[in-house]
């Protein structure tokens, strides 16, 4: 196996062990909507780091907690329906990165890698950072299960438990965005949410509980990575979209398995 594709499939792996656990809670609490609205937040991180000359990588987890914070708060207010805010957040935040970026003409920068991915293009230093945020998420996520779980299942029943609901789902906005922020090289803005939610979505039809759930979607997540990259070396596919297509696939397919295992 040549480096390069060695490299990329590492990063893949990294993030669909993170993104099938962690989009188990976002099909759950139905949080599609958000997760999209963090992706094209990260353009905004990209234009900054561009003009402000920060590490990209930072920048861009950086802008994603920072909107993801703003997103919870206010949520909190609740003057305007969840949809239509995450709605003109999502796109606001995308039009300023598209603005910002034409802004700085002395740098160049790859729209296309940054909106659809560039696994292959991913180094050592890239993986470094991409592996260290998603096992960190994956601890973080591990200690926040069973409040995190209790939240989803009954928030009002798991405050008069003693679970503090609050600090748990402004804890489980920022692991997303910091997953989100280490994803974009893999799959990119517009498709990140494909590994949060196909995985998770195509595991549901298999199994009994949240473990399981969490444990098969990033099994699945796995297998479309390996199936994305194997495509996109095999018919010279773009490496992100072939991704997120091997994940769909698996998903209208699955029907088909849960037929034959009944039979």
């Amino acid at each position: 196996m040549d480096e390069f594709m060695l490299r990329a499939l590492l990063a893949g792996l990294a993030v669909a062990l993170i993104t099938g656990p962690l989009g188990t809670f976002v099909v759950w609490r139905r949080m599609a909507y958000f997760g999209d609205t963090l992706a094209h937040s990260a353009l905004l991180g990209v234009s900054a780091g561009v003009l402000l000359q920060l590490n990209m990588n930072l920048a861009i987890a950086l802008v994603c907690v920072l909107l993801a914070l703003g997103l919870v708060l206010l949520q909190s207010q609740r003057q305007l329906a969840t949809d239509t805010l995450l709605g003109i957040l999502s796109h606001s935040a995308l039009a300023l990165g598209l603005v910002a970026i034409s802004l700085a003409d002395t740098v160049r920068v790859d729209l296309m890698g940054y909106l659809f991915g560039d696994i292959l293009a991913v180094g050592w230093s890239e993986l470094g950072w991409i592996a260290g945020v998603c096992l960190f998420a994956l601890l973080a996520l591990l200690w926040l299960w069973r409040p995190l779980l209790a939240t989803t299942v009954h928030e009002e029943l798991a405050e008069v438990e003693g679970v503090a609901t609050r600090r748990t789902r402004v804890l489980f906005v920022l692991l997303l965005a910091l997953v989100i922020a280490a994803a974009i090289q893999v799959v990119g803005i517009l498709l990140i949410t494909a590994l949060l939610i196909i995985p998770a979505a195509t595991a549901r039809r298999f199994v009994h509980t949240p473990e399981q759930m969490a444990v098969l979607a990033g099994v699945i997540g796995m297998l479309a990575v390996g199936g994305g990259l194997y495509g996109s070396l095999s018919w010279d596919l773009p490496a992100g979209p072939a991704i997120a297509l091997s994940a769909a696939v698996l998903f209208f397919l699955s029907p088909i398995s849960r037929l034959w295992q009944r039979h």
